[in-house]
């Protein structure tokens, strides 16, 4: 079997390819782009290096294994920081790059402007680091900087402008990234006015359409309110017109983060597994309904808020469920192409072709690890858009065990994974390490495993989320499956784990960054062989971009329209609640904790 060492692709029609001539590495035949996308994974590897420091601190802390590092005031800061790096930056700027990589590549075309793609990295870039000197300022008293806001910036906690507007100008720089990519779309589509778009730039479309939408309300949120009260602006805020705007863009975020793992399940793990897409038609279908009923659904977050109509909750939890469509039709499709290489393969029997996928391979392992946690993620996402067993973990410590499963495994697992493969050509160095990135995955995935079972065993419990001292004196916690002090230490360990795989992954991208490229052509190839059933067998219509983002915009209006409406109709600073800086918070928690 052909994994040797790096890049190398396996499967018995890659090496017919190799065979009859190697390929141009990326690099080579669209340096811009490459150069971009680069900038874009150096940034996120960095965020999700600090990123996941920041949360074996808060896992220690917690769980009182360690409390030697933070504070329980600053906990909030290492709670933000976290949060914010891992949630925002470091997947949105490793979209950003695939996104750049997979444009170029599925449209055979450099950038259309090497300079405007650099801009936007530079402004997204700024606004990250704004966002971060905020957020860091925390621990040093000298720099009146603070952000103890947590990743749910929403009124009425008050964070340092300096974070605010770091926010305002990363998302810019996401909206110019989008026009960059819809620009080289429009320009291949008038020289090919009568070919289907190709799958990767379809799915960079249809994704950046729902981003456009989704982003209205926080851009509001940030610009109108959270902005001018952190200047003084204004005196107060209507913490439930804020709070709704949050989560308008709160969900579909989620989907964001997502994308670039179901944008590498269905066209490069396919040919990892040694075969091909089985239908590309079922995949455009799966981004239209992301696009159409990603942003609708974010009432399910306010369950607990009284001033929602339980009718547009009601509405939230129908569009949510539906959102189960999507993914398991990615789950049979991704299933079945990997079924169909494995047997590519010589794999046999109802189970046994699964033996014979290449498990040695750390971009094909992981993305499949990440697939099958996504798979549990599912289940337990059920349980969070359920109006009523809701309330059972509602604020436990079971939400960040299911979104640890999404974002933590489904979205980061796979970006890593895909690194192992990607990274290469657009460096045009030799993966190093390969030893290293063989147990990357599996020590990520054994450690998520722990502390995501034991998060959701314990938010069962009614154990408390977003605290620094979930032990409280007058409440017991009786678990039904184990004890308090197991799941303590199982997070314990398996954040320790996680720490370990996120170490491991950037000790593998160092030694690539720094290796020499070396003389010869390298053995990377990026070509992703024709899908079973190919785009000519899906309907014109999927590709009619302008339909889907206005049946996007009429079921968000549907959704969200008369309870915006209500909240600003009685003004929209009304009922009024001044800022609360974290400041008055902390010193209330100082005395709290006696």
């Amino acid at each position: 079997m052909a994994h040797a060492h790096d890049e190398r692709t396996t499967g018995t029609a890659e090496g017919r390819e190799l065979a009859a001539g190697e390929r141009l590495a990326f690099v080579d035949q669209y340096p811009a782009a490459a150069r971009v996308t680069r900038l874009c994974f150096g940034v996120s590897f960095t965020a999700l290096l600090i990123g996941a420091v920041l949360g074996i601190i808060q896992a220690l802390h917690r769980t009182n294994v360690f409390r030697g590092v933070v504070s329980s005031s600053d906990y909030y800061s290492v709670l933000t920081g976290h949060g914010v790096l891992l949630a925002l930056f470091f997947t949105i700027f490793f979209l950003s790059g695939a996104f750049t990589w997979g444009t170029s590549r599925s449209l055979g075309r450099d950038l259309p402007n090497p300079r405007f793609s650099l801009a936007w990295f530079g402004l997204q870039l700024g606004g990250a680091v704004a966002v971060a000197a905020a957020i860091f300022g925390g621990f040093v008293g000298q720099i009146p900087f603070e952000a103890d806001v947590l990743y749910t910036f929403y009124a009425p906690l008050q964070a340092h402008p300096l974070f605010y507007a770091g926010l305002a100008a990363w998302l810019v720089g996401t909206w110019l990234a989008g026009a960059d990519w819809i620009r080289s779309y429009l320009r291949w589509r008038s020289d090919n006015s009568g070919e289907r778009v190709p799958l990767q730039t379809f799915m960079v479309v249809t994704t950046m359409l729902m981003w456009y939408i989704s982003t209205v309300g926080v851009a509001v949120e940030v610009l109108v309110f959270l902005l001018p009260l952190s200047l003084g602006l204004i005196e107060s805020v209507d913490p439930l017109l804020t709070r709704t705007l949050f989560w308008y863009f709160g969900h579909p975020v989620v989907y964001f983060w997502l994308m670039p793992a179901y944008f590498a399940w269905y066209t490069i793990l396919p040919k990892l597994a040694g075969g091909r897409l089985f239908s590309d038609p079922l995949a455009r279908v799966v981004f239209v309904l992301f696009l159409i009923l990603s942003t609708p659904v974010g009432f399910h977050h306010q369950y607990a808020d009284p001033g929602v109509a339980e009718g547009f909750k009601f509405v939230a939890m129908t569009n949510t469920m539906f959102l189960l469509l999507p993914s398991f039709l990615t789950a049979f499709t991704v299933v079945a192409s990997m079924e169909y290489g494995a047997r590519q393969r010589g794999g046999s029997g109802y189970f046994g072709w699964m033996k014979a996928l290449p498990w040695a391979n750390p971009a094909f392992a992981g993305m499949a690890l990440a697939g099958l946690m996504f798979a549990a993620g599912g289940f337990s996402g059920i349980v969070n858009a359920g109006m009523n067993i809701n309330s059972l973990i509602h604020n436990t410590l079971w939400v960040p065990g299911h979104f640890h499963l999404t974002v933590g495994t489904a979205s980061a697992l796979t970006m890593m994974a895909l690194s192992y493969w990607l990274y290469p050509q657009v460096t045009g160095k030799r993966l190093q390490l390969y030893g290293v990135a063989q147990v990357q995955p599996y020590v990520w995935f054994i450690g998520m495993a722990l502390m995501s079972n034991a998060m959701h065993r314990a938010g069962l419990a009614g154990v408390p989320r977003r605290t620094a001292e979930p032990q409280y004196d007058q409440v017991s916690f009786e678990a039904a499956l184990g004890s308090i002090p197991e799941m303590r230490l199982q997070i314990a360990v398996g954040g320790t784990l996680l720490t370990l795989g996120a170490a491991l992954f950037a000790a593998v991208m160092l030694a690539t960054w720094f290796a020499d490229r070396g003389r010869g052509r390298l053995r990377v190839d990026s070509h992703l062989p024709e899908p079973i059933s190919g785009p000519e067998d899906a309907p014109r219509i999927l590709d009619n971009f302008k339909l889907w983002a206005a049946i996007a915009v009429v079921l968000v209006a549907i959704a969200y329209g008369f309870p915006i409406f209500s909240m600003v109709a009685d003004g929209p600073f009304d009922p009024a609640a001044p800022p609360v800086p974290v400041g008055v918070v902390d010193a209330a928690l100082g005395v709290f904790l006696g």
